[in-house]
């Protein structure tokens, strides 16, 4: 199993993997910008989080004792921190844009860093197991990674004697000593709704298009809402890239009993353009729009994307002009980068968020009122192990994205 290691002062035995030096290369120009960059935060903002949360177990984790005290902030790495990812194999595409984002947090960093070291999974459950068990025999004392869900799935089953920060959910919930982080629509339906909570509304019409991420997202929002005293009102579904008028559907929704104060779309963008004008038609498109980062899918044309001005979605932080400490803004580092490019900017963000994670995950796994802002939004870690996200929010204002202003209650 196939393993790259940087000692802290980043140098590197990878002559027989040359697009891996040239990543490294490139990551570091990155660090570079950063240390010239004029960014709006001298430091990572480690804060109470404004959800009441669960009480922390102090015996679910393990940490190594013998590591140096942490920062004031709570800033305290490994010794030596193993990345499990699929550097080959079919997820390698998704792969790259996390080892990327995650070099830019570590080589950015001046303060104290662990040695680190690659390990390949290749995506699969037995690559996993293998990659787990060399790190272990090679001295890893906290482990980021796999990125797969069977990948994840197989590592949890280990029961893993150090902590674990895994980039995907498992099948089954994250073990002792282990956090799962991701990018999942839980936490986006879930943001959702206390986005429309925290503007008094309570009855949601539900526009979907059935897939998984869709429906993840949709049992989120319901979650949220029914503990709150709010409701689904109806769920439409949206099928195809052409979907059927929906109008009058619409407008029975508005007429009936307790009628409808904000519309919920987990549906992609260029579904969403077809739809949006029948929403106003129907008398909803002056009330709440909110959607999932899906609305993004099919988008790209400001003057096909005018008629989707005010329908709000969440999305990273970092592509909001909200860089966190040593990563510049997103333009920059897609200048140097391609996998900080379109799409594959939100994983690059997400990577650079598991770096973040690392350093602080002792510190926030034990205080589960701490949150972190990270590149993907403000992070902290619930006391199920999994990593709870407040993403940022855009809209669309003459086609284009634009930060979204108003996102307080």
């Amino acid at each position: 199993m196939a393993a790259l290691s940087l000692a802290p002062t980043a140098r590197a035995n990878a002559r027989t993997r040359p697009h891996v030096v040239r990543g490294l290369l490139s990551v570091a120009l990155v660090a570079l910008l950063a240390s010239c960059a004029t960014v709006q935060t001298t430091g990572t903002s480690v804060a109470a989080a404004s959800e009441p949360t669960a009480p922390v177990d102090p015996g679910r984790w393990t940490f190594e004792s013998d590591r140096p005290a942490a920062e004031r902030d709570g800033y305290r790495p490994p010794r030596k921190l193993a990345v499990l990812l699929p550097m080959t194999g079919n997820l390698a595409t998704a792969a790259a844009p996390v080892r990327d984002g995650l070099l830019a947090g570590y080589y950015g960093e001046r303060r104290s860093r662990p040695e680190l070291a690659f390990y390949d999974t290749a995506g699969t459950a037995s690559g996993t197991t293998a990659a787990y068990a060399r790190a272990m025999a090679e001295g890893a004392d906290q482990i980021v990674g796999p990125l797969g869900r069977d990948e994840v799935g197989s590592l949890f089953q280990a029961a893993p004697t150090v902590p674990v920060l895994a980039l995907n959910r498992g099948p089954s919930a994250a073990p002792e000593n282990a956090a799962a982080f991701s990018l999942a629509p839980e936490d986006e339906g879930d943001a959702a709704a206390q986005y429309l909570l925290a503007r008094n509304v309570r009855n949601v019409l539900v526009l979907s298009n059935g897939d998984d991420n869709a429906r993840r997202s949709v049992d989120a929002l319901r979650a949220r809402l029914a503990q709150a005293g709010g409701t689904v009102v109806g769920t439409v579904a949206i099928v195809g890239d052409t979907p059927a008028d929906q109008t009058e559907v619409f407008r029975n929704a508005v007429t009936a009993e307790g009628g409808v104060d904000a519309v919920f779309l987990a549906i992609r963008g260029n579904q969403a353009r077809v739809i949006a004008p029948q929403l106003s038609v129907a008398g909803l498109g002056g009330r709440p729009r909110v959607g999932t980062s899906t609305l993004t899918f099919g988008t790209g044309q400001a003057q096909e994307d005018q008629i989707l001005d005010g329908i709000v979605f969440p999305t990273e932080r970092w592509s909001t002009g909200a860089a966190p400490r040593a990563l510049p803004p997103q333009a920059s580092v897609a200048g140097e980068l391609p996998t900080a490019r379109g799409p594959a900017a939100r994983l690059f963000a997400f990577g650079f968020d598991a770096w973040l994670l690392s350093g602080y995950l002792e510190h926030l796994s034990r205080n589960g009122e701490a949150s972190i802002e990270g590149a993907t939004g403000v992070l902290r870690v619930a006391a199920d192990g999994n990593v709870m996200r407040q993403p940022a929010w855009a809209t669309w204002r003459s086609g284009y994205v634009v930060p979204q202003a108003d996102v307080g209650g």
